[in-house]
């Protein structure tokens, strides 16, 4: 049986690694950001403070006595967060429908300080057509994101390399008590309006099977860059993965056709 030459040895392990290089890991754990958001249902968030569009100061304690939708966005975000924004914009007026305008709000927060300010996150739900009297755009207190995320199960990572995060809406009851968590760029409204009728008349939530109705979104779709606060899509991570896999594939294919040619020509 003849055996490879260390140089084709180390020539395959070389356009492995290559491969795996060209494969970058997303900064978020997909699990651990679950996990921690799950952990959230149950709690009862501090009163945290934010500034909304009008630069009036808001705690969230003002949104007691009625559930409250509370999602997280970043106005620099020029996908993701835009698109989910709109798609709840939609999934609120069939719940308005169904529920009652008056009977819910919604809490919209920017989290990447200081750029998601009043004058930003005014921008933002302008550029999302959105214009409810139950709908609060809000910047939070500098220094107060993390606490606020942790309390909430927020998961984010942001640095230089890229941006990575679960979508999450947090369904919170008339109490202040997160009652359920949804997740995904785009869900069924029904979910929607069952969530605000358990959060209205202090009922169990219904239970979420994971494997059913949880999706594993793991958004690593724009590069962040701290000199400017914005966020850009990043086509070039799509590149380098075809790249690695065709790297890959190539490999495989050289390996096995000098396999079945040395196997004939014994």
């Amino acid at each position: 049986m003849p055996c490879y030459s260390r140089e084709r040895a180390l020539a395959f392990v070389a356009l492995i690694a290559l491969a795996a290089v060209a494969i970058p890991a997303a900064a978020l754990d997909y699990d651990t950001a679950m996990r921690q958001s799950r952990a959230a249902i149950g709690r009862t968030p501090d009163d945290h403070a934010f500034t909304d569009v009008n630069g009036r100061r808001v705690q969230l304690a003002h949104f007691r006595g009625k559930p409250l939708l509370v999602s997280f966005v970043y106005t620099g975000c020029g996908q993701v967060c835009p698109t989910t924004t709109r798609f709840l914009d939609g999934v609120v007026q069939q719940a308005n429908a169904a529920f009652g305008a008056d009977r819910f709000n919604i809490a919209t927060i920017g989290f990447n300080l200081p750029f998601d300010n009043a004058a930003a996150m005014r921008q933002f739900a302008k550029h999302q057509g959105i214009d409810r009297a139950q709908w609060a755009f809000l910047s939070p207190d500098a220094g107060g994101v993390d606490r606020l995320a942790a309390d909430f199960g927020f998961a984010f990572e942001a640095s230089t390399g890229g941006f990575d995060h679960v979508t999450q809406l947090s369904v919170v009851d008339a109490n202040g008590r997160i009652v359920q968590q949804l997740y995904g760029e785009s869900f069924d409204a029904r979910l929607l309006v069952v969530a605000l009728r358990s959060a209205a008349d202090g009922t169990a939530s219904p239970v979420q099977d994971l494997s059913d109705l949880v999706m594993r979104v793991r958004i690593l779709c724009t590069v962040y860059d701290p000199r400017t606060g914005t966020y850009r899509a990043d086509y070039g991570l799509f590149v380098e993965i075809f790249a690695g896999l065709t790297v890959l594939g190539a490999t495989l294919h050289y390996l096995l056709r000098e396999w079945r040619r040395q196997r004939h020509a014994v």
